[in-house]
């Protein structure tokens, strides 16, 4: 049936269509205002009844009653809160002592197996987070210091016994008595990781004289060879997933080596575009040659101009070693083949091959300019960010080197430590930065880690191994660090200006990451975390306690916090830090006239009632 303009009732008082268009405009300017609200509440993990209440969400759910406001250190009216006894926090079930939330095996069955997805990140929703005390495993006591424990740990500190047996015969490790030894060894390298990094900086001679500083480890196993590096002043993140048996990355950071858990699967890995000077894989098992090489084009991405991708294992030497592959010759010498054609065509030059090893550089040349956003591979568009990296899906398309930086090849970077003190070209990232301010950062967190040291003695001596700075810029905590006997992960929020590349140009490491989540590690990792304002810039996202519980998660028992926040925060961490059974001394910063204060904090060691 159709209707005519004549079929439609005049409206009495000659009112017409015009004053009906009101209504119905308001209706739709407070639903899109209502969606975009909801829309900001869901998208930040927080539930609704959440969003009601005002900041700092934590405290009032703690029971601090807040009738009165008062200003704050910056002059802006904040509600104050009331000071009462801490909440003591409830332990968590004995089986939660290696609990990683958001990559916890017990909620894999609800995610789909392609490409092994679902050992990515899936964080628990708000109703299912824990808010309880992870317990250490029965027997826990203080790790064994730098650098005794690169060769060894405690057993009952990481008392998986299934590693050993299944992987003693490659002498990953060794249980001996109340401790597991680490040899060194490992399936491509037999005679021990010392010879094997010896043969390959006979390939790779920039290992030698500090043009490879940073490196990318992908399926690391125990993480000796990254250990091994550290020795040879090239800093390795190691990298592999979540598994129920074998817990590498637990062992790698046990022992002091910088590691996190990840896969290669259908995410992009959380690093910056051209962050690593060399990427590594010893048979990691990767399908490099499946999914129309989407896995080759992520490491390409993440690997500067001029690094080197070092592959050991299948299908390199597949001559003398494809009776051992469960395989044969012909299959073998076809799956290289195809790499070495793949490689070629993503701008990848064989740099060198010897033995069991076969080494690629990516291009700094202009191979680039022959691919085009229809050739295979294709060249990526300007639709995606290559330097985003959070939640952000791989792309089958080659990143070309951004014609804006000039000075990222490899061969165009300074040489370690030279490139430390340098500023990088990427600064421009962060508003308002220039050189000058980053030299003024440099001395500002020089004059600041020395006041640290008065506060906490026992940073820069062999009780603190593994750092983290859980809020950085530049790297300019890890910078005035880098004569300390630590490694520092840096961390760049995924919310702010993306400065995580600045901090690789430098020959630091880190990680993107949003700490509305957990982090990508196993409980008792860290010895010290550090952060600076991290509550301030980030308080209208994410809840404070489940902040501070996390770090409590992640923190080794003894650890410590140095939290640097105005006082109006630290007044609120604090009772979330003793029912955290964390004791807190509050300091005033270098400078005195520096509104911002200092609360150092230091966990418990307890044992688990259950």
């Amino acid at each position: 049936m159709k209707y005519s303009k004549e079929d439609k009732p005049e409206r009495a008082g000659g009112a017409g269509a015009g004053s009906r268009a009101v209504p119905v405009a308001l209706v739709v300017v407070v639903l899109c205002a209502f969606s975009f609200y909801l829309g900001g509440i869901y998208s930040t993990g927080r539930s609704l009844l959440d969003s009601i209440q005002p900041a700092p969400t934590a405290l009032l759910a703690l029971g601090a009653a807040t009738t009165t406001r008062r200003p704050s250190d910056d002059g802006q009216a904040r509600p104050a809160l009331a000071s009462t006894a801490a909440v003591a926090f409830p332990e968590c079930p004995a089986d939660y002592q290696d609990y990683t939330p958001c990559t916890d095996p017990k909620r894999w069955r609800r995610y789909g197996n392609y490409r092994l997805s679902f050992m990515e990140r899936h964080c628990p929703p708000p109703p299912d987070r824990q808010q309880c005390l992870v317990p250490p495993p029965k027997g826990y006591k203080p790790p064994i210091r730098w650098p005794k424990s690169k060769d060894q740990c405690w057993y009952r500190n990481v008392p998986y016994d299934w590693i050993n047996s299944q992987k003693s015969n490659q002498h990953w490790l060794v249980k001996e008595g109340d401790r597991f030894r680490f040899p060194g060894g490992g399936t491509m390298f037999p005679n021990g990781v010392g010879a094997y990094v010896d043969l390959m900086q006979g390939l790779v001679p920039g290992m030698r004289d500090g043009t490879v500083r940073t490196a990318l480890d992908t399926g690391c196993g125990v993480a000796s060879w990254g250990g091994d590096l550290l020795g040879r002043g090239i800093l390795t993140v190691s990298l592999a997933p979540r598994d129920n048996h074998e817990a590498q990355v637990q062992f790698a950071l046990e022992r002091g080596i910088p590691a996190i858990l990840g896969i290669i699967s259908t995410q992009r890995l959380p690093f910056p575009s051209a962050a690593f000077d060399m990427a590594h894989c010893s048979r990691c098992l990767i399908p490099w040659t499946e999914f129309g090489s989407l896995y080759l084009l992520e490491i390409h991405r993440v690997l500067r101009p001029g690094g080197f991708w070092v592959l050991s294992g299948p299908p390199v030497n597949y001559e003398n070693r494809w009776h051992g592959w469960n395989t044969t010759a012909q299959a073998q010498k076809a799956d290289l083949d195809r790499l070495k054609k793949m490689l070629a065509s993503m701008c990848f030059k064989l740099y060198s091959m010897k033995g069991d090893i076969a080494v690629w550089q990516k291009s700094a040349d202009a191979c680039y300019d022959k691919l085009t956003p229809v050739t295979t591979p294709a060249k990526c568009d300007d639709s995606v960010d290559p330097d985003a990296a959070w939640y952000v899906p791989m792309r089958s398309c080659v990143t070309a080197p951004s014609p804006k930086y000039r000075k990222l090849g490899l061969n165009a970077t300074p040489k370690w430590p030279q490139r430390l003190s340098v500023a990088p070209e990427r600064i421009s990232v962060v508003p308002g930065s220039s050189a000058a301010a980053f030299k003024q950062d440099d001395a500002r967190w020089k004059l600041r880690a020395k006041h640290y040291k008065t506060l906490l003695p026992a940073l820069g001596s062999d009780k603190i191994r593994n750092v983290m700075d859980m809020n950085t810029v530049y790297g300019g905590f890890a910078g005035s660090l880098i004569k300390d006997p630590v490694w520092v992960m840096n961390v760049v929020s995924s919310y702010g200006p993306n400065s995580l590349g600045v901090v690789y140009d430098r020959g630091l490491i880190g990680v993107n990451h949003d700490w509305c989540e957990a982090f990508s590690t196993y409980p008792r990792t860290y010895d010290l975390l550090h952060l600076d304002g991290l509550f301030t810039a980030e308080s209208h996202r994410c809840e404070m306690k489940y902040v501070l519980l996390e770090m409590d998660r992640i923190l080794r028992p003894t650890g410590y916090a140095i939290i640097r926040e105005s006082t109006y925060f630290l007044d609120s961490v604090a009772p979330i830090a003793k029912g955290m059974r964390w004791s807190c001394e509050k300091h005033s910063s270098e400078n005195k006239a520096d509104k911002d204060k200092i609360l150092v904090c230091q966990k418990k060691l307890w044992a688990g009632k259950q």
